[in-house]
Parts: C-alpha cells; structure tokens; sequence
C-alpha cells in the first residue's frame, strides 16, 4: 500500500473516531519526529505493538478485504507476570470484509461500539488451520446469552451488542449498511503468531514509501526509535 494512502485512512480514521466520541490516548497524536525524542520508558508501546494499525491481507484491494485497528493496551506472551489482557478498536467500511481466521491462544469480544450498522459475523468450527467443520454445531455466547448456532450461521450484531469468540473458532466479518466502529476486548494478542487464517494471507501490509508518515504505524516503531 502507498504511505499516502494509508495516511489518507488514518485521517479519516481519527474524524470517524472523534464523531463517534471516543478519545485515544496522546501517543495516537505523535508525529514520527515526537517518537524520535521518546525514550525506553515507553517501550511497553513500540513491543506489544500498540497504535495505529491496517491491513488489506495481502489482497492488494484494501476497500474489499481489509481492516483498520488501533491497539489502545496490549500485554505480552514474553512477559508472563505482565497484562493478561488487550484492547483494540476496529474500524470496518462497507462491503469490507475481514477473512477467515482463527486464534489458538486468544479468546476474545467482538463489540459493536457504533456507526448505526449492524456486524455480521459468520462462524465454523475448525478442524484445522485450513478446514471448516462444516457439521459441528459452533457455541456462541451474545451478552451473556449461551446458546449453539448451526455451522456456517451468520450471528447479525447492532450498535452495543457483542460477541464472544472462543480459541478454534473460525469467523468472517463485515457490514453491509454503514461504517463501524468496533471494540475487541480479548486476552494477550500476537497478531505474528496467533492468527490462523484458512487461505493464505499476510497480516501487515508491504508498504510503498511515496511520502512521509502521518503517524506511525505499529511496523514503524523500529525506524523511530
């Protein structure tokens, strides 16, 4: 992806996230020259990989198989004694569609935070990396609510309504009517390690340098230190 372009998402990020009311923390802000002048004190950020984040997977259509994120916390599989726990907002456009995939590790909530559309998630068990069960019955838990759905079910979500996913359990998800604001609540994320996708797909995006970084990226933080 074009540096333009990805900051051209990042500006328009911040306005869908201020319209939404939600405040990021300051590092969010920071121009890549502040990052210059910030020391080890806040390596916690640049190693678990907090901040702005997006990814087309690999498809080279970013509009049509993408997601944007911005991590706000995050701990550590290297640091057992650390945060057990993470957050993320997810921005999904319409007709934008994140793959197939599952996590082994992170069991995690999927929340609708607004936009005024409705998350469609679609789910399957696994019977490995790169099968769908297609028989197995898949257990779903909404707000509290326990119940199983039939494999291949697509579970709809409105603004506030949320989603538990369980390790193992492959899903897809999208919108159809409106951009959305999403929140991921989970344990520990590795998003080198722990995502698992059932086609082939590249989690963070090559990128073509054609001008200056708006704010950095969670790949970029080594080249600012």
């Amino acid at each position: 992806m074009k540096r333009s372009i990805i900051n051209n998402h990042i500006r328009d990020a911040k306005e869908f996230i201020a319209q939404m009311q939600f405040a990021l923390p300051p590092f969010a802000y920071w121009s890549p020259e502040e990052w210059k002048t910030r020391g080890s004190e806040y390596n916690e950020i640049r190693e678990n990989q907090l901040g702005w984040d997006l990814t087309d997977f690999g498809s080279g259509d970013y509009d049509r198989l993408g997601l944007f994120l911005f991590t706000i916390r995050n701990g550590s599989f290297k640091n057992p004694s650390g945060k057990t726990y993470a957050e993320k907002l997810l921005i999904v456009k319409p007709g934008q569609v994140t793959p197939w995939h599952y996590h082994n590790s992170k069991m995690e909530d999927i929340i609708n935070r607004g936009g005024g559309g409705t998350l469609k998630i679609q789910l399957y068990r696994s019977l490995d990396e790169h099968s769908l069960d297609e028989k197995s019955d898949v257990p779903v838990s909404v707000d509290g609510r326990n119940y199983t759905v039939k494999a291949g079910t697509v579970v709809s979500l409105g603004t506030g309504e949320s989603i538990t996913l369980q390790q193992g359990v492959f899903h897809q998800f999208w919108s159809d009517d409106a951009a959305l604001l999403l929140g991921e609540v989970s344990m520990v994320n590795d998003d080198h390690k722990d995502n698992f996708f059932l086609e082939e797909r590249g989690r963070f995006p090559g990128i073509e340098e054609d001008e200056k970084p708006l704010h950095l990226l969670v790949g970029d933080y080594e080249k600012y230190r």
